[in-house]
């Protein structure tokens, strides 16, 4: 085993309330592409920049586009945990992992076993109508690209559904910030993965932790690295497979 996974190992030991906090790179190994990686989607081509049609402006000035978009590139039905999600769940069943704080919004931590989830950024299976609340599942969403506006109506009053997903020029939901804050405020050990810490102010968060381990795990550098007591420039899924609760 690799000096940095002993490392690793022995600092998640020594924890009992242990908060991963994770961004895209947590699901990539699960076939879902992040945002800014050279095949993420910021760098595919489309009418618009992904930046400007998931914003919420965007939204509401042309629905159809977005939903164009958002049915085709985040809403994935395929993808399964991986063996971070896998690992993290089981180190949460173990007792010491008290908390996952994601950016993500596909649902794998839970789909993996997980229940004490932040999701910053909401969740493509939670939609609801923005005129009187009624909620529906994301195989809705897919299935009015067939209907004859191809835009999900609410089947009680009409009013247009909406994804629970924090968009551009959106603020985060309060609820889940103060219970992130909480977490990682009462965490003893950190880890951060599969994020770059330049998305705010979901990256700010990670300023509240006081405990004593701070891990990174990251493919590449981020702004933290010097502050971590453990930095892994390696994919999640070589550094979770190692380890144990």
């Amino acid at each position: 085993m690799d000096e940095n996974i002993k490392t690793l190992q022995k600092m998640i030991d020594e924890s009992g309330s242990i908060v991963f906090f994770g961004g895209a790179g947590v699901s990539t190994e699960s076939g879902i592409p992040d945002f800014r990686s050279q095949d993420g989607l910021y760098q595919q081509q489309w009418k618009y920049p992904p930046e400007t049609i998931i914003s919420r402006s965007f939204f509401d000035h042309d629905p159809k586009e977005f939903y164009r978009f958002y049915r085709e590139k985040l809403i994935i039905k395929d993808a399964e945990p991986n063996i971070t999600h896998i690992k993290l769940a089981e180190l949460e069943r173990a007792g010491k992992l008290s908390a996952v704080v994601t950016q993500n919004i596909d649902g794998l931590h839970q789909k993996a076993g997980s229940k004490k989830v932040f999701e910053l950024h909401g969740s493509t299976l939670r939609n609801f109508c923005m005129n009187c609340g009624k909620f529906y599942d994301d195989n809705f969403i897919l299935e009015s690209k067939d209907s004859e506006d191809t835009l999900p109506h609410c089947t009680e009053c009409g009013g247009l559904v909406k994804p629970d997903v924090v968009l551009y020029e959106e603020g985060l939901d309060d609820e889940i910030i103060n219970g992130a804050v909480r977490a990682i405020s009462n965490a003893d050990m950190l880890i951060i993965g599969g994020t770059s810490l330049v998305v705010y102010p979901a990256a700010g968060l990670i300023r509240y932790f006081k405990g004593r381990y701070l891990v990174l795990i990251n493919r590449s550098e981020t702004q933290a690295d010097s502050s971590a007591n453990l930095v892994l420039h390696e994919s999640l899924g070589k550094v979770f497979e190692q380890l144990h609760a």
